[in-house]
């Protein structure tokens, strides 16, 4: 095992631009008091403790603004649009746009942490993650996610450097499944639907070490 320090992206997370108001802005200081609840799943500083929830430390702030705003369509019209999910539909209905940028500039504030990856399947995966697969239409993940993983801010791509590779893996079979479908203009879907079972896993152990 030994962590990456190879320049990659992946275009996992697309997404478009933020639907909140131009005029608000984020405070971190009230956002780290709004986030008592979140640290259960995604830990004090947005570093989760489990595989099963997203590391959202150090994740670009128009991103995260953006789905929370999607959890939150998604909870107010009980899935039809947004993003649905039920954990996240009963902590995010209630909260105003305030406090959606008070929480992503709080997340976005922190450091995120990078994991570690078989050295295995580090070749095998540097190409996919760096050049695609023409042959069968992947675009190359450093396309939208910056050469080191960090992600477009301008362009709301996120960030995946260190992501676990368990929710990484659940993320691309959502998209893959259409099951999540907020990405857009199906970017992300087209991709998904492209990659076999062994693309995804080798692809989100590749993230989880990644910087």
């Amino acid at each position: 095992m030994k962590k990456l320090a190879i320049l990659c992206g992946f275009v996992l997370f697309a997404s478009g631009a933020a639907t909140a108001k131009a005029d608000i802005v984020g405070d971190a200081e009230a956002g780290q008091s709004k986030s008592v609840t979140c640290a259960a799943c995604h830990g004090q500083t947005g570093n989760s403790p489990s595989g099963n929830f997203p590391n959202i430390a150090g994740q670009g702030y128009k991103y995260l603004v953006k789905q929370l705003m999607d959890y939150r369509r998604g909870a107010q019209t009980n899935g039809a649009e947004g993003r649905n999910n039920m954990l996240m539909a009963s902590q995010v209905v209630n909260l105003s746009d305030q406090d959606i940028h008070d929480l992503a500039a709080f997340y976005a504030s922190h450091e995120h942490e990078v994991g570690a990856v078989d050295e295995e399947i580090i070749a095998e995966a540097q190409r996919l993650f760096l050049g695609g697969d023409v042959d069968r239409g992947i675009t190359a993940c450093a396309a939208c996610h910056g050469p080191s993983g960090l992600g477009m801010g301008l362009a709301t791509f996120p960030m995946l450097s260190g992501q676990h590779a368990e929710y990484t893996a659940l993320t691309l079979k959502e998209f893959r499944s259409g099951d999540r479908s907020n990405d857009p203009n199906g970017m992300m879907r087209d991709i998904a639907a492209r990659l076999t079972d062994h693309d995804i896993e080798i692809l989100s152990k590749y993230i989880r070490g990644l910087y």
